[in-house]
């Protein structure tokens, strides 16, 4: 299974834009969020829509494993990186504030799904992604073939935040904690979104593969999301009430509808030049995400990583 593109003019492209990101994102600051999840939070804590808590319930029973996944690639890719070179210098230090940022995310969302079993919730996702991840490692140990896994996951995970933060009709008449727990979310996950990208093309990872897994990624993620949401309606009680459904189809496709808003931002994955940073939604979304951060800053220690 080889992973390296032998095109030259456009790994020189992939070089100079992962030495630009470095250089414009320099720290990536480890923050622990002051928030307890502990004392618990109500069962339809989303305005009291079942549909809306159940799919933002079913992505969070996603992220432990997933976050360490995306830990465990970048970490066995970065050891490839020459400690000569200063770009790759620049991007080990991005790792390290990256798997800081991840780790910080599992853990909050581990405290998040424990209240979620305490509900009553069946997490059948985590068992599902375990047992691909370990196909994977039975497959290849070619380390890039997972951090192309976890660039397609940091892509679609870097539409939600940005339509987390963007549109406040996303997470509307959502309990005050949760929405803190959301927003923190999207908001670090906008700050590191290019890490994984940029490593990969550091590495000369291949294109083709890059596209195959993204591919193999997006039919994946959907499937388990909306078979989580659908087990977790199930337990609510609300699988089968029309109004759940309404309330999916004008999450999904009403005005600031999450998949009308992310598909135009879903194909750009597929283009050969794409980069995370060159997306035109970058700068807003990162202004965004800054000012999210600056305004919550109380609730907010910065704890590791490279801090400003």
């Amino acid at each position: 299974m080889p992973l390296h593109d032998a095109n030259g003019p456009f790994q020189a492209n992939a070089q100079a834009n992962a030495q630009a990101h470095a250089q414009a994102h320099a720290t990536l600051p480890v923050r622990k969020l002051a928030v307890d999840l502990a004392g618990g939070f109500p069962r339809r804590w989303h305005g009291g829509d079942a549909f809306r808590t159940q799919f933002f319930n079913a992505l969070s029973m996603s992220f432990p494993v997933g976050e360490q996944f995306f830990i465990d690639s970048v970490r066995a890719a970065q050891e490839r990186l020459d400690p000569e070179r200063p770009d790759h210098a620049a991007l080990r230090t991005l790792v390290r504030g990256f798997i800081g940022q991840e780790a910080t995310h599992r853990h909050i969302h581990g405290l998040y799904n424990a209240e979620l079993e305490r509900q009553g919730l069946d997490n059948r996702w985590q068992h599902r992604a375990r047992a691909r991840i370990a196909r994977l490692h039975q497959r290849t140990a070619n380390p890039l073939h997972a951090l192309a896994i976890t660039c397609a996951y940091e892509h679609f995970t870097a539409l939600l935040a940005d339509g987390t933060l963007r549109h406040a009709r996303w997470l509307e008449g959502a309990h005050a904690q949760m929405q803190t727990v959301w927003r923190w979310h999207a908001a670090e996950e906008t700050e590191h979104r290019a890490v994984a990208f940029d490593l990969y093309r550091a590495l000369d990872g291949s294109n083709a593969w890059r596209v195959r897994w993204y591919l193999y990624v997006g039919a994946v993620f959907m499937v388990d999301a909306l078979r989580q949401t659908a087990t977790n309606l199930r337990s609510d009680g609300s699988l089968w009430r029309p109004g759940t459904w309404l309330s999916a189809l004008r999450f999904f496709w009403g005005r600031d509808g999450v998949a009308r808003l992310s598909l135009p931002a879903v194909l750009r994955y597929l283009r050969r030049d794409f980069h995370p940073d060159q997306e035109h939604a970058a700068p807003a979304a990162a202004a965004l995400a800054g000012a999210w951060l600056a305004a919550n800053a109380d609730r907010l220690r910065v704890v590791g990583g490279n801090a400003p």
